[in-house]
């Protein structure tokens, strides 16, 4: 029974006793000889593979003056960088705690350790020059040298801290810059389509949220998506620390991404007013980032066991994916919006191979956009126009050169032109014949798509070059600004993607959309015909805008419900997100712990439903004196099937709402892992008259528009609330906190920090304001609110205080010159 969940192949590699990856190999004398002499088991991974330095210096991705150098950076450490979390309260303290404290005393105490290898001396912590506002640092030192040495605690410490609450994300530097290229705005629409582990999600984030006011919510919001279950917990949990409710976390496979919009029967059925109510009748997207699984050997410098386990065919395997993915992006992309694809990955065959075959696919519809002049002080270099293919240890200019038996491997698409050979009717041998040289058009009748030589022309087997723009391409190499290697490419939708009608083919060689594959190779559905190649079942073509997802998906895989009559799947939804008059959900809805949950057609998945208990949020609404003015009514949501014990609620922003609005009525096509800001929690105190508290995640954005149960504490008072969890009304040294504090109502209230000791009539709230969400009980206060939040906001009181006291000192100490100055004078 212990082995029956495992696959053969775990089993396999448990017997085995499999290698010990993180040990040198035997026959480098030198390390061996280091190994003898430490009489230590445990070495760092070699870093080199000769494989790896012949097929990167046969691409020329950078010239053979500059390969020692090239070498000596991706064999050294990566320095460590972070960004500051821009829509955080106290980035700005951050930033000055950066510049004014750490970048001075760092350079001091660790002066004998950054020395240069010339013996010039290196700044210890400097911000990133193309990165706007400041906002993002690197560290000359290791993510290994901050934890280990001591001179460098204080520093780590504070990372640690700023990190785990959502102050600063910890990311290599460029990691940050495709969601730089795609040029946010507010009220975007983004689709993250590979999003785990998150910092790029939590970027596009901060971007959206970085304007906002207090107490308001941006108008945009992003959808992050990956196909790992586990890596998507990660994913929430990294953007659990934002605190929004602009982010819909999806579990799909990326080039499978649901097509969501509402269907058209129902759109021409009865009941045209339910229609009209939605804001988006389709789930398109402004901003798509594509940042596509890749062989990551960019990331040498951080992950080095990639080196060991190295090779070309690496590359080879992912470009289908690849480009399913990016093609599934862009039909997912509005008119006019802008998708940047990008990997951490040096290889040509993932990154220039896949935009050249993006841009041959869309034709006129989509524009490779240069961004030579967006972020200057980045330090780039152009995209490659010619390379070459490594299959089996062969090296192939041109797809003519490809054996019939690999053919299902590499296909034509990997190659710079594009360009399909095939074998000549008539002449035997194999003989290969070649299309005519592509002219740089991207109508399939110049670039050779579909098309078949006159048998006379002879083989052309020169080196080929891409006639495509991919010179606009960004390509980030790690000696230019000591960083990990990274490729962006930065895409414009200028017009819907075209709809071509298959065209006839000879078997087993060519698709619809000029990409070859044998016979013997498995077939499998591309997503993205539904935007390049889609045909009904009389012939008409399909725009991209009314594509139903039965389809474009295979094998019903992700097929909508049956669509015969959508207004009892209308209803269906209805009866789940519109509880009955007792406030219980409809009965085709799973009751009782321990069951199974269900999201529609998604087993095993929390649901989603409308918290519409009109009287729960009536007595929410009424406790906390929320303002009319707020956003409330349909903005509320909850992931437990049970309407009557609810223990969580969730706020949703408008834009939010709409997406879920349309995936309803769309038949629920998104797997939605993660939605929403948790906003209130049941409590077990019965005596309270609101059983809901405010979290300390839903407390900054509904602060502003509450009119009870708040109260004002001197720095004195909150500082002491913070340190002891839990203190009676008579312990406070403010005797107005203590009285107002008791004539508070049984149940949750907000303690905001009165750093000034100002009288205030009413509740006043701003970007500065720091408050906590506490518990009035009978006779004391109690802090709700976790551990790390508590030690970093000490932090920040114990610096007002000290503030207030040098500003006292300064007082005290120009009323002595002032009186000296009147003695002086006197006399």
């Amino acid at each position: 029974m212990g082995g029956r969940g495992r696959s053969r192949t775990q089993r396999k590699h448990f017997a085995q006793n499999r290698e010990n990856n993180w040990k040198y190999t035997n026959n480098d004398s030198e390390h061996q000889q280091n190994r003898e002499n430490t009489n230590s088991t445990w070495k760092s991974f070699v870093t080199q593979n000769l494989a790896f330095e012949q097929y990167y210096k046969e691409q020329g991705i950078v010239p053979p003056e500059e390969w020692g150098t090239f070498m000596d950076c991706l064999q050294s450490e990566l320095p460590a960088a972070f960004r500051i979390n821009s829509s955080s309260q106290c980035y700005l303290e951050i930033q000055a705690k950066l510049e004014n404290d750490f970048m001075k005393s760092l350079q001091e105490e660790v002066h004998l350790l950054i020395m240069g290898t010339d013996g010039s001396e290196v700044v210890a912590i400097k911000p990133l020059p193309w990165y706007p506002e400041n906002l993002a640092w690197q560290s000359t030192f290791s993510r290994k040298q901050l934890r280990k040495n001591k001179i460098l605690e204080r520093f780590h410490e504070f990372l640690k801290l700023q990190n785990e609450i959502g102050n600063i994300t910890r990311q290599e530097a460029v990691s940050m810059v495709p969601p730089l290229f795609l040029n946010v705005r507010p009220d975007d629409f983004i689709l993250d389509m590979c999003a785990a582990p998150g910092s790029k999600t939590f970027q596009l984030l901060e971007m959206i949220h970085h304007s906002a006011e207090p107490g308001s919510v941006p108008g945009g919001m992003v959808l992050a998506n990956d196909v790992d279950v586990q890596r998507c917990n990660l994913l929430i949990h990294q953007t659990k620390r934002m605190s929004t409710a602009n982010l819909i976390v999806t579990n799909h496979e990326a080039q499978h991404f649901p097509s969501c919009h509402l269907n058209r029967s129902y759109a021409k059925g009865s009941e045209p007013r339910e229609t009209k109510e939605l804001d988006i009748d389709q789930l398109l997207f402004d901003r798509v980032l594509c940042d596509v699984p890749c062989s990551g050997d960019g990331t040498l410098r951080k992950a080095p066991d990639i080196w060991r386990r190295w090779n070309a065919g690496m590359g080879n395997g992912l470009h289908g994916l690849q480009v399913q993915i990016a093609m599934r992006g862009m039909s997912l992309l509005k008119v006019g919006g802008r998708m940047v694809y990008s990997t951490c990955s040096m290889n040509p065959i993932e990154n220039e191979a896949v935009v050249a075959e993006i841009l041959r696919r869309c034709g006129s519809s989509v524009e490779l956009v240069d961004v030579s002049i967006e972020l200057p002080q980045l330090a780039r270099r152009p995209g490659l126009k010619r390379w070459k293919v490594q299959d089996k240890g062969m090296w192939l200019t041109s797809f003519s050169e490809v054996h019939d038996s690999r053919r299902a491997a590499v296909v034509p698409g990997m190659f710079p032109s594009g360009i399909g050979y095939v074998d000549a009717p008539g002449h035997g041998d194999g003989a290969r014949r070649s299309h005519l040289p592509d002219n740089g058009s991207n109508d399939d009748s110049q670039n050779g798509i579909g098309m078949v030589q006159d048998p006379a022309t002879p083989t052309i087997l020169a080196e080929e070059a891409s006639t495509l723009p991919l010179e606009r391409c960004v390509r980030i190499v790690p000696h230019d600004q000591n960083s990990g290697a990274f490729f962006i490419a930065v895409f414009h939708k200028l017009s819907p993607l075209p709809v071509i009608q298959k065209k006839p083919c000879w078997p087993g060689k060519m698709t619809s959309t000029g990409n070859f594959q044998s016979q013997s190779f498995p077939k499998v559905k591309d997503i993205n015909a539904d935007e390049v190649e889609q045909v009904d079942s009389v012939g008409n073509q399909l725009s991209e805008a009314t594509m139903d997802d039965a389809d474009i998906l295979e094998n019903g895989k992700d097929e909508a419900p049956l669509d015969a009559d959508c207004t009892k799947i209308l209803d269906e939804k209805r009866l789940q997100f519109e509880p009955s008059s007792d406030g219980r959900a409809g009965p085709e809805l799973v009751r009782g712990r321990g069951k199974l949950q269900t999201q529609g057609r998604w087993r095993g998945v929390d649901p989603i439903l409308f918290y519409r208990d009109e009287a729960a949020v009536g007595q929410i609404k009424a406790f906390y004196g929320i303002k009319e003015s707020f956003p409330f009514k349909g903005h509320l949501i909850v992931r437990n099937s049970d309407i009557s014990h609810v223990k969580r609620v969730y706020y949703v922003s408008k834009s939010v709402k709409e997406v879920l609005e349309l995936n309803f009525l769309a038949g629920e096509q998104l797997k939605i892992a993660a939605v929403g800001l948790k906003m209130f929690e049941r409590q077990k105190d019965v005596s309270a008259q609101c059983v809901f508290r405010i979290t300390s995640e839903g407390l900054p954005l509904l602060l502003p528009h509450i009119t009870k149960q708040i109260v004002y504490a001197s720095p004195v008072d909150f500082k002491d609330l913070l340190q002891y969890k839990s203190i009676k009304f008579g312990d406070f040294g403010d005797s107005e906190f203590r009285e107002k504090a008791s004539k508070l109502q049984f149940g949750c209230c907000a303690v905001i920090l009165n750093k000034d000791n100002k009288t205030l009539s009413e509740p006043q709230v701003d970007a500065s304001t720091i408050s906590i969400g506490c518990w009035r009980g009978r006779n004391s206060v109690t802090v709700m609110v976790i551990e790390l939040d508590i030690q970093e906001l000490l932090e920040r009181i114990l610096m007002y205080l000290e503030e207030d006291s040098d500003s006292s000192l300064l007082e005290n100490k120009s009323l002595i010159t002032a009186e000296a100055d009147k003695i002086v004078k006197a006399d």
